[in-house]
């Protein structure tokens, strides 16, 4: 489908955006790289996304598929514009460099050495565009004994640590149920993008290169479990639902699902030991503060779930929102899509796809008060503004034609 044919449903821009002027390529698939491209693109960065022609960015297949795309791709290319390049071809690496000479910021997540093989490293983007921010996101970094090694989001969350931790007590450790890795790193990179470009503005410097690690994005995100380890050769466990070392944190049975609650605040425990009828344990001294509760957290855990597990998580929610003790419903989807706090706060939105139909995706974070965040543009399809960026480029029409008979555009 011709992108001049398809129309872009857009969101009205009352307000100006936060990246209003700066220019992205997107050169990575799948996640980490996308996720960072499309956070900035959301609070109105112009994101240019390169894939490959014919079948594109592999996310496009990923998961449940309607009208013959991904859903996920709908949320995760937002806002972007496609250009189908086949960068293996020499004259669609130029044409990237084209792009990159009039880019802001460069997000990448190939495997270490990809671009330095197309001509593409920093020293010579930097030589053709001295302010570009360039984003490598890679499984273990731009150096180091294991950089060359492919690494998935999954193999971050081993290697960082976390995945030792999501168990039960002597059960498989199991994933937490998104590419939680991928996405810690993006969100990292994104962080990486706004120094550097602050950086540039402010002080004047050059662009820089952004080296984020998927175990490393992990591993910041580790809390304590590194100095204890250095401090005490603890070794922290897996511990299924509980938070060790602060007590009472757990997931809690009721007649009909599950909830967590978090009474470890000292006096939160009071106010829930009494909601649920437990005054002798409101009002032990040795539970006044954590080091107690944590001593003697089996018997607390139990005393908990034993109030739970006779009623039903809609009673349990209001009796300890009563008390103004935190407790949550374990949300399945269909949860969150029926939940008036979450369309209250437009965390969910429906969103006009390209293909025709309407399907309600997350909204947007953060949510900032002068620039909020929009969204401006559906996913495209691949290679849909191949033309209309390569045209800005100032290639013309018989340059463009030539240049999609030899395939290397799409």
């Amino acid at each position: 489908m011709n992108a001049k044919n398809i129309k872009h449903p857009t969101t009205p821009l009352d307000t100006p955006s936060a990246l209003q002027g700066v220019k992205v390529v997107e050169m990575g698939q799948l996640i980490a790289g996308p996720f960072c491209g499309k956070t900035l693109g959301e609070f109105g960065a112009e994101v240019i996304k390169i894939e490959a022609p014919g079948a594109g960015d592999p996310l496009r297949n990923w998961r449940l598929i309607k009208e013959g795309t991904s859903v996920w791709w709908q949320v995760q290319s937002r806002n972007k514009r496609s250009v189908a390049l086949d960068l293996r071809q020499k004259e669609a690496q130029d044409v990237a460099r084209r792009l990159i000479a009039e880019a802001d910021v460069l997000v990448e997540n190939f495997r270490p050495g990809t671009l330095e093989g197309w001509g593409m490293s920093p020293a010579e983007l930097h030589a053709i565009n001295p302010g570009l921010v360039i984003l490598r996101i890679s499984g273990y970094g731009q150096t180091g004994p294991y950089r060359d090694l492919p690494g998935f989001g999954v193999i971050g969350e081993a290697m960082g640590g976390l995945r030792h931790l999501t168990a039960e007590p002597g059960r498989v450790p199991v994933r937490v149920g998104v590419s939680i890795g991928d996405t810690l790193a993006a969100l990292h990179g994104v962080i990486g993008v706004m120094m550097a470009l602050y950086h540039r503005k402010v002080n004047g410097g050059p662009g820089q290169v952004i080296d984020v690690a998927l175990h490393e994005a992990v591993f910041n995100v580790m809390e304590s479990l590194l100095p204890e380890y250095s401090a005490f050769g603890a070794v922290r466990e897996a511990a299924g639902s509980a938070l060790p070392g602060i007590a009472p944190s757990n997931a809690y049975p009721c007649q009909d699902g599950w909830v967590l609650v978090a009474g470890n605040g000292d006096s939160i425990f009071k106010r829930l030991m009494t909601a649920i009828d437990r005054q002798d344990l409101a009002d032990a001294p040795d539970l006044a503060h954590n080091a107690g509760r944590v001593a003697r957290v089996a018997e607390i855990d139990a005393a908990i779930g034993d109030w739970t597990h006779g009623r039903s998580v809609r009673t349990v929610m209001e009796e300890l929102g009563k008390a103004r003790v935190p407790a949550g419903k374990v949300y399945t989807a269909r949860d969150i899509a029926e939940d008036p706090h979450y369309r209250a706060r437009d965390m969910i939105l429906t969103q006009h796809t390209r293909d025709g139909y309407d399907v309600e995706v997350p909204g947007i974070v953060p949510k900032l008060s002068l620039t909020p965040g929009t969204v401006r543009a559906s996913a495209p399809h691949v290679g849909d503004d191949t033309d209309v960026v390569l045209a800005k480029l100032g290639l013309t029409t018989e340059q463009i034609a030539r240049l999609r008979e030899k395939g290397i555009i799409q």
